[in-house]
């Protein structure tokens, strides 16, 4: 599965989905990667999260913020694992930026930081917390209102989670925890020339490597193959291209692929339905 195929993990046809998890003895987890954002709270447990060539060892409450499209997964090392997980719609956050609300603006600024994972001090004594567990309560619930009153406390923990974002004084993006060094450039060259030709003998000449060397590294640091790594994700590009409403044909040779039969099966084979309709 690393080096051939990576599995899209969850569905979400609503604007949230919130998930409070408890494992014992965990089976290992593959790499994946979801169609939209996701935070991943850390409760118990000794866990090691892998995203883009990057490693977070977490500590307890700290938040992993994945966005739409990064392939990665959790270790974990201890026999008793906890987690909060919430699952978010890119279509929910989308309809706030027309009113100049960027609630993605936490997943932009984990960017701009080159982090994943945001630790936030105090975060069990903190609103920001007590928004989420209560959250969790009303989902239980079947009162007057509550899909309204569950939709306001998402909102409300989307605005203190982007607030807690740009507080430097009470929270701050944590630096990963190990990362090797020739493989970073080479991804930020590959997300940045997704349409260039990005062959294995491009990129050893480019980053001074044998093709050997750079397909051994790379598949140990990061789990796949450089490959695949490339084709995913041009049609995860290719994707969001076509939902923003670029032709089928624009979008597969604006992602860098040179033949449309080639696109049309990756596509299919990936996202199990034709690009076409997923306009």
């Amino acid at each position: 599965m690393e080096s051939e195929t990576f599995n899209k993990a969850g569905y979400l046809k609503d604007n949230f989905r919130l998930f409070h998890l408890t494992d014992t003895n965990s089976l290992p987890i593959s790499y994946h990667y979801h169609d939209f954002y996701k935070v991943f709270l850390l409760l118990k447990g000794d866990v090691t999260y892998h995203i883009e060539g990057k490693t977070y060892d977490l500590k307890p409450y700290d938040l992993v913020l994945v966005n739409a499209g990064e392939i990665h997964k959790p270790v974990i090392n201890s026999t008793f694992y906890e987690r909060m997980i919430l699952y978010i719609s890119p279509d929910f956050l989308e309809r706030y930026k027309e009113s100049g609300d960027l609630l993605d603006s936490c997943f932009t600024n984990a960017e701009n930081n080159h982090s994943h994972v945001l630790r936030v001090e105090l975060f069990a004594k903190s609103r920001l917390y007590e928004t989420l567990v209560e959250l969790e309560g009303s989902l239980a619930q079947d009162d007057f209102a509550s899909g309204l009153y569950q939709n306001t406390l998402f909102l409300q923990f989307l605005i203190l989670l982007n607030r807690a974002s740009m507080d430097s004084y009470s929270s701050a993006y944590i630096p990963n925890s190990y990362c090797n060094s020739k493989i970073l450039p080479i991804l930020e060259y590959i997300a940045e020339h997704l349409v260039e030709d990005l062959s294995i003998d491009t990129l050893s000449s480019k980053f001074y490597m044998s093709r050997y060397y750079l397909m051994h590294l790379f598949k140990k640091e990061t789990g796949y193959s450089v490959a695949n790594y490339i084709s995913t994700k041009r049609l995860l590009h290719a994707r969001a291209l076509i939902q923003s409403g670029t032709s089928v044909t624009e979008a597969c040779f604006a992602s860098g692929f040179k033949n449309y039969s080639t696109f049309s099966r990756a596509y299919k084979k990936l996202f199990l339905i034709s690009a076409r309709e997923h306009r």
